[in-house]
């Protein structure tokens, strides 16, 4: 009998143990003054990822290449993160985010290119851009974007 109740633990004991390797995901907000306002209060700079989720090749092929990945993950936690989505099928996202995405975008994305990444200080000032995507070999010019970038 001991045993048996032994093996009908075993799972919950495997399973708590597995908990803490689970994959963290990366949290990325959708409102700029919420992200603004964390900025300030951690001191970090913003990393604003310009993207058309349902309709830009390269930009699906950037999240699933880079911001996906562990080694994205870990970069990512000295970044607030800000998705700036402009999908063309408007009932994605709100109303309200598409106004506040379209400012964005004539703000920090003048030139309408996707995928963008624009890195803003806390104080609202332009740190750094990157454009494009052509191929898994644009992910360390990424990373060394980020990396270079950081507030340590």
């Amino acid at each position: 009998m001991k045993h048996l109740f032994l093996l009908f633990l075993l799972p919950f004991f495997v399973g708590a143990q597995n908990k803490g390797s689970i994959e963290q995901e990366v949290d990325w907000l959708t409102n700029y003054n919420s992200a603004r306002e964390i900025a300030k209060k951690n001191k970090a700079n913003i990393l604003m990822y310009f993207t058309g989720s349902d309709w830009c090749s390269p930009c699906k092929a950037l999240k699933k290449d880079l911001f996906e990945t562990e080694q994205f993950k870990e970069v990512a936690k000295d970044y607030i993160l800000l998705y700036v989505d402009l999908p063309r099928k408007k009932e994605l996202i709100s109303a309200d985010e598409m106004i506040q995405n379209k400012e964005l975008l004539s703000q920090w994305n003048k030139k309408g290119v996707f995928p963008f990444i624009s890195l803003v200080s806390s104080n609202e000032q332009e740190i750094a851009s990157l454009s494009g995507y052509g191929a898994k070999s644009d992910i360390e010019k990424y990373m060394e974007f980020l990396r270079k970038n950081r507030k340590m």
